[in-house]
């Protein structure tokens, strides 16, 4: 008789995560009848505790904000790609024990952005200079082969990309928000802005665009990518991104090769 296994995504906020919806319905279709996939409310203190708790039955966990950068002090590894960003939102238990942290969300990007055509771009623009903008420079890194200008609100914000860009070997050159209108002469605009970031641009785009990577996902769709698509400009959306990464995710907490990205996209989609 087969051990039942467990994951979960933590974080706090943490209601809203689609995580479990699509794991779950991953496991069901691939018949994995053993495993489940819950979400617990888990702040930055609660953390350690969390993770002493644990049995052998569970095999690997999310994390979502705040939990990132909090969480690698108690990880025995990381990879390259989460020391890359500094930020890990994947956890696996090994079967001696251990516990290594990766960033699923740099792939995940990646893989998104091949799914709509995009293997390579000459330059690329990224609205917002927040965590998930780090991840947009790694990505961008193996997809972007020129320049990547980073529109930012202050100077702090401007040095950290720098620093950034210096890490991760991708030429950064910051601007001022308030040119963040002239990110859409790029072939290729990243917006990493919470919900409303971009709702004063949405009026003021070209006629002519490129492609658009919305990391929102609910609510859908934003006023930018509205905007975008009427102009016929192509599209990636935050639910391009989390299916994606959950696709990579999955295949490190199960040790199954296969991919379950219909499923997964349904699911969320449903949801």
């Amino acid at each position: 008789m087969s051990v039942p296994r467990r994951a979960a995504v933590l974080g706090s906020p943490i209601a809203h995560s689609l995580s479990p919806q699509l794991h779950n319905a991953a496991y069901r279709a691939l018949g994995l009848d053993d495993w489940s996939y819950d979400r617990f409310e888990t702040d930055e203190a609660a953390l350690p505790g969390f993770f002493e708790q644990l049995g052998p039955e569970w095999a690997g966990l999310s994390l979502t904000m705040p939990l990132k950068r909090a969480v690698i002090p108690l990880l025995d590894e990381i990879t390259d790609t989460a020391a890359s960003v500094e930020a890990v939102n994947t956890v696996v238990f090994r079967p001696d024990g251990s516990k290594v942290g990766d960033n699923t969300d740099i792939p995940g990007l990646v893989a998104a952005l091949h799914e709509k055509g995009v293997e390579e771009t000459e330059s690329a623009a990224i609205l917002g200079a927040g965590a998930t903008a780090s991840s947009a420079l790694a990505a961008l890194a193996r997809v972007c082969t020129g320049e990547v200008t980073v529109y930012v609100r202050s100077e702090r914000r401007a040095a950290e990309m720098r620093q950034w860009g210096e890490r991760l070997g991708v030429r950064v050159r910051p601007a001022d928000w308030s040119d963040a209108v002239r990110a859409f002469e790029a072939p290729l605009v990243i917006s990493t802005t919470p919900a409303g970031g971009t709702d004063e641009l949405a009026e003021r785009l070209p006629a002519k665009v490129g492609t658009l990577f919305d990391v929102i996902y609910e609510p859908w769709p934003t006023p930018l990518a509205a905007a975008w698509q009427e102009r016929g400009g192509h599209i990636v959306s935050g639910l391009d991104l989390l299916v994606h990464q959950a696709v990579f995710q999955f295949r490190q907490f199960t040790g199954d090769p296969r991919s379950p990205l219909a499923a997964m996209r349904e699911a969320a989609q449903q949801a």
